[in-house]
């Protein structure tokens, strides 16, 4: 094994690892990391079967995604491997994706991901090559100090992703490098583009890579058990409990949903709670989708845990802003915050990610309940 104490102090000529999707942001930090001088060796994960996903294939989860990553790093001359990790990413991700909508929740399997398989499968890896460190295209930074390492926000906030990467190892954050932590967007894409690699100009993929058919709801009917109370018809309430119609499947809303409740109401409907145990859908004005607190649980620190009226930043769902809070406490690996201000929308099942001012990861959770 090698030691996580000599990564913060990476320096070209050393070997790293570079994760490879196929996309363009991995692609163009594995090239940078080849310019600045270091031994670079590509890897993308197999994260689950291809069989019979059509076009799906062709985003960077899929397989042109692993041709394309070979073909930069043919183009970079550096080696490239394939690792299936199939049967991990499915007990990790796709069963908690499952578990969690069965619960009422919404899950973030873009977390789940990075915490349970990606990292921890890309250290192992990098152990296994030599590698002193592991580098993937995530718009975040790391920044190494004789006190340790931090995880921080990447500058172009309208790609930061410090929100999907709470759930890392605490420990394996000095072995981390962030090429494109200070990039913007378009300076990737015209990175890529100087450099001729293939992925220069492909698209993005924005929908959720195991579900093929863009309807998670699919999904759930592929895994779950016949006739699973998810996925059966139930009431949809109003706040005061007045039973308003049927819906069909609590799985099918989210907390803050607006659309698929029908009409005729006097003014915007939201939905406010879903309760598996009963299979309601409780709706009701905007008015009754704040909170003044919420319950974190599984909390990850990446650093020391803040002591109880400690003033955090925190976000609750991805593309929101950070917002202020306060401690009330933290038990194990529950925490209670405070907001200073009431706050629209908190789901159960989403992560909440908590900051030392606006942009130091302290560490996140996943959100139990909000009131």
């Amino acid at each position: 094994m090698i030691s996580p104490a000599r990564t913060g102090g990476a320096r070209p000529g050393d070997r790293v690892l570079v994760a490879m999707s196929g996309g363009v942001d991995s692609s163009v930090a594995a090239a940078l990391l080849v310019k600045q001088g270091y031994e670079v060796v590509g890897v993308t994960m197999k994260t689950f079967c291809y069989d019979g996903v059509g076009d799906h294939g062709k985003t960077c989860c899929g397989l042109d995604g692993i041709l394309d990553a070979r073909r930069v790093s043919d183009r970079l001359g550096i080696p490239h491997y394939v690792f299936n990790v199939e049967e991990d990413f499915t007990r990790d991700v796709i069963d908690d994706f499952v578990r969690e909508y069965a619960r009422g929740r919404t899950p973030n399997p873009c977390v789940r991901c990075n915490a349970n398989t990606k990292f921890r499968d890309l250290m192992a890896r990098g152990d296994q090559l030599g590698c002193r460190a592991i580098a993937t295209g995530h718009y975040v930074r790391v920044e190494h100090d004789a006190d340790g390492s931090r995880l921080l926000r990447g500058a172009d906030a309208n790609k930061d992703q410090a929100y999907f990467l709470w759930g890392l190892p605490p420990e394996l954050i000095s072995r981390l490098l962030f090429p494109l932590g200070s990039m913007t967007k378009p300076e990737v894409r015209e990175r890529a583009r100087e450099l001729g690699l293939v992925t220069a100009e492909k698209p993005e993929s924005q929908e959720i890579c195991f579900v093929p058919t863009g309807d998670y709801r699919d999904l759930l009917r592929k895994r779950l058990e016949p006739r699973h109370p998810a996925l059966e018809p139930g009431p949809l309430v109003t706040v005061d409990g007045r039973v308003l119609g049927q819906h069909d499947g609590y799985a099918g809303f989210t907390v803050g949903q607006r659309k698929g409740l029908g009409g005729g109401f006097s003014e915007p409907m939201f939905v406010i709670e879903v309760r598996p145990d009963s299979r309601e859908v409780v709706v009701g004005p905007r008015s009754a989708l704040t909170s003044t607190a919420l319950e974190v649980e599984e909390m990850n620190w990446l650093q020391p845990v803040p002591a109880p009226g400690t003033e955090l930043r925190v976000q609750i769902r991805h593309r929101a802003p950070g917002v202020a809070a306060r401690v009330r406490s933290c038990r194990g690996d529950v925490l209670t915050l405070d907001f200073s201000d009431a706050q629209r929308a908190v789901t159960p099942g989403q992560s909440a990610v908590v900051f030392d001012g606006d942009d130091a990861v302290l560490g996140g959770g996943r959100i139990a309940s909000a009131r």
